[in-house]
Formats: C-alpha cells, sequence, structure tokens
C-alpha cells in the first residue's frame, strides 16, 4: 500500500500547528486520495473561517472543532446533507459552505418543535440558497433526494425523551432508507457513564455511548469509526448539561456509522 508523500505529511504538520487537526478520521483519503484530501482541507478550512459566520458561533469553535468534524464527516462539495435539528445552525452554515453550489443542506426541523424552530431555519434558507427546510415526523423522515450525510449533533438522546414521541428505533431505519448506500450517519452526544444507557436522557441530557451505538447498529448500520475531538476526561458525567458548571464543554463522543453498499 502506498505511504503518503512527503508534501502531504508536510501539510498535515502545517496545517495541525493551526489547531485541531483537520485530517483526524481521513486516513483513508491521505492514503488513498491525498491530492483530494488536501484539496478538501483548503475547502473546509475557507468553511470555518467565512467571515460571515456569526460572532457567537466562531467563539465557541475552541470546544466544538468544526475542522476536525467536518473531516471526520468526509464532506465533500456536492454532497447531500441533512442536519436534524439545526438550531441557530452552527453547523449547517459550514456544510453549505463545504458542499457549495453543487450540493444541498436540508434542514430538518421535527414537527413537534417547528413552531418555534422554523424561523430559525427560515433565516439559513434566506442566507444560503442551498439551503431547504423540511419538516416531518421523525419516526417516517424523508428527503427530496438520497442523502450522502446525515447529521445529529446533541440531538439523539432528546428523542428518547417521552414527550417526542419518537420510536427511536423506527427513527434509525428511516435515516438509514434516506440515505444512499455507503452514505454516513454522524452522530454527537454528551456522554453517560457506563450501564446508564438512556436511563438520564432527561435528567441529565446524557446518553451512554454503547448504547446509542448497538441501536444505531441494530438498523443495518456498521459502524465506521469515532472522534477523539470533543472528549473531556475532566467532565465526571454526572451533571446536567446545561449547568453552568460545565455547559459547552461536556464528554461528548462523535461516532460514524455507515450505510453497506
Amino acid at each position: 500500500m502506498p505511504k503518503p508523500s512527503l508534501l502531504a505529511l508536510a501539510a498535515v504538520l502545517a496545517l495541525s500547528a493551526c489547531g485541531s487537526d483537520p485530517y483526524a478520521g481521513r486516513e483513508d483519503r491521505l492514503i488513498n486520495s491525498t491530492y483530494q484530501a488536501m484539496q478538501l482541507a483548503d475547502i473546509h478550512r475557507a468553511a470555518v473561517t467565512d467571515l460571515l459566520r456569526p460572532a457567537d458561533e466562531v467563539a465557541r469553535d475552541e470546544f466544538r472543532h468544526p475542522d476536525r468534524m467536518l473531516a471526520f464527516a468526509m464532506l465533500e462539495p456536492g454532497d447531500k446533507v441533512a442536519d436534524i435539528r439545526p438550531g441557530a445552525g452552527y453547523f449547517t452554515r459550514l456544510f453549505a459552505r463545504v458542499v457549495g453550489d453543487g450540493g444541498k443542506v436540508y434542514a430538518f426541523v421535527p414537527n413537534r418543535t417547528a413552531e418555534r424552530e422554523n424561523p430559525r431555519a427560515d433565516a439559513l434558507v434566506a442566507a444560503y440558497p442551498n439551503v431547504v427546510r423540511v419538516n416531518g415526523d421523525l419516526n417516517t423522515m424523508s428527503f427530496p433526494e438520497p442523502l450522502d450525510v446525515v447529521w445529529m449533533s446533541q440531538e439523539y438522546h432528546d428523542f428518547h425523551i417521552p414527550a417526542f414521541n419518537t420510536d427511536v428505533m423506527t427513527m434509525n431505519r428511516a435515516i438509514y432508507a434516506a440515505l444512499k448506500p455507503g452514505g454516513y450517519f454522524i452522530v454527537i452526544d454528551h456522554a453517560g457513564r457506563p450501564g446508564t444507557g438512556h436511563s438520564e436522557v432527561q435528567s441529565l441530557h446524557r446518553i451512554e455511548g454503547a448504547s446509542l451505538r448497538a441501536e444505531v447498529e441494530a438498523a443495518g448500520f456498521v459502524f465506521d469509526g469515532e472522534s477523539s475531538a470533543l472528549v473531556n476526561p475532566a467532565d465526571d458525567r454526572t451533571t446536567n448539561v446545561f449547568d453552568e458548571a460545565i455547559r459547552g464543554r461536556t464528554d461528548q463522543f462523535v461516532y460514524r456509522f455507515r450505510k453497506p453498499g
């Protein structure tokens, strides 16, 4: 198997010196398509440094590591992406810049929260021509075209809360159906302690990573990797994620699942 060129390795070192390693989770690209990986790193960097990003979102980059998240998701120009409950659009804005004119970002807002969340999604649609708002039921979510990536950041645990009236296994199967063969489902969430499963999704807004992984794999996905970018050993995982003592700095897992094909 060919090794990365010295030029590629130099690029990795130079980019790493700027902060996070944008090649995290991209070993396959370094080995098999180095030049493409370097091009994507430039595209990802341009999205992160976009001057149109709101200042309050840029201020969160220190803890959210957007360069590593884009690399881990293996996002490319032309991709079709769904951002599930995009909120104010932290990741939606990044995705819109990366996928470009040939791509599409579907801002999916569940029917249950549409009244308060649609206006924020509509603001994203107005700002980015390649963003489209989609409303629907989480159990039956669908999109106008097959997707390359479904992204869910700090939301999965919520869908276990009874008020959402969601069958998580059915939701996972809907996501599986929405993806192209070979497509990715990326999940970021607040880590719960081993053995807690989803028993603390409402009290602490945390979920055990192993429990989540088992549920997603049961829908047919293959576990494809994880990133340590958001790990925080200082978080003992016993505190509600909205507690100011830990808010924004929780220990989080980042999982990538692949639809076979």
